[in-house]
């Protein structure tokens, strides 16, 4: 793997300050594009996944599994579960999908309206790559031939108790279904261990959640008792793992509820498999 993206050996300074010098140089001069949905691919590449590569290689120690059930250059939905109390799990599968991947591709994340209610936090999403979750955005990104995520158990994952780690939550309606079935795409069976244990959810504090209008606020054994340090993720082990993609060529008709659930059904179960045997091969999840 090459220095960009392997991570192997440092780079030499002067290689570092000298792709600074040349991304600032880009912005200013204005050559760059961004897409329809706000992303930005220079700023992504340059900026955005440098420091989410610290977190994958160096906090987090992420093993990544599986490459080979994404496609090269296909569109495809990834679907995987949530957990985390923030969606860090979801910017590691970013990142070692644009570092691993032979393609480094970017991954087009499908994100909760609250995301864009939060005006810094929309545009840095929209920025990298993340749009809002609804199946015309869906429909849009998959036609265009891009890879897509999402996390059908949305907050309900995030914000399950440290107690109910690893153990699924219902994926919504099956709308990730409806939309892999009118796009003709294969899913992608994702899941991530290490997520669970970076802000064990030993609580909620159900009135300041409704007082702020979130869907949860986090009491862990750190947060909010000490303060800004309480923010600061665990440095669980990680294991990501892509499994075999599952074809929708036999579901013709995305209106078929039956089909729909069926499909939903084989998929989240697949992933759950994915992580019981992922939680046991790992052990702890600290290792010194």
């Amino acid at each position: 793997m090459g220095d960009r993206y392997g991570g192997g050996q440092a780079r030499p300074l002067r290689e570092r300050v000298a792709e600074v010098a040349e991304f600032v140089q880009r912005r200013l001069a204005g050559e760059y594009m961004i897409d329809e949905f706000g992303f930005d691919p220079d700023l992504n590449a340059s900026v955005l996944m440098p420091i989410a590569r610290v977190l994958y290689r160096d906090w987090f120690r992420v093993k990544m599994r599986g490459l080979e059930n994404v496609p090269g250059s296909d569109a495809a939905l990834l679907v995987a579960n949530h957990a985390g109390v923030l969606p860090f799990d979801m910017i590691m599968v970013q990142a070692g999908l644009f570092y691993e991947h032979p393609q480094h591709r970017n991954l087009r994340l499908l994100g909760a309206d609250l995301v864009y209610e939060l005006p810094i936090l929309a545009q840095l999403a929209r920025k990298s790559g993340h749009t809002l979750a609804c199946p015309p955005e869906a429909a849009k990104l998959l036609a265009a031939g891009e890879l897509v995520g999402v996390c059908p158990e949305g907050f309900k994952g995030t914000g399950k108790p440290f107690s109910e780690r690893y153990k699924l939550r219902r994926f919504g309606r099956g709308g990730f279904a409806v939309s892999a079935i009118s796009a003709g795409v294969p899913i992608i069976p994702c899941a991530i261990v290490g997520a669970e244990e970076i802000y064990p959810m030993i609580g909620n504090a159900r009135g300041l959640a409704r007082l702020l209008g979130l869907p949860y606020f986090p009491l862990t054994p750190l947060f909010p008792w000490f303060g800004f340090l309480g923010m600061i993720p665990l440095p669980s082990d990680w294991i990501i793992q892509f499994g075999e993609p599952i074809p929708t060529d036999n579901y013709s008709d995305p209106d078929d509820t039956r089909a729909v659930a069926e499909l939903a059904t084989q998929v989240r179960d697949t992933v759950q498999q994915m992580l019981n045997t992922l939680v046991a091969e790992r052990g702890p999840a600290f290792s010194y």
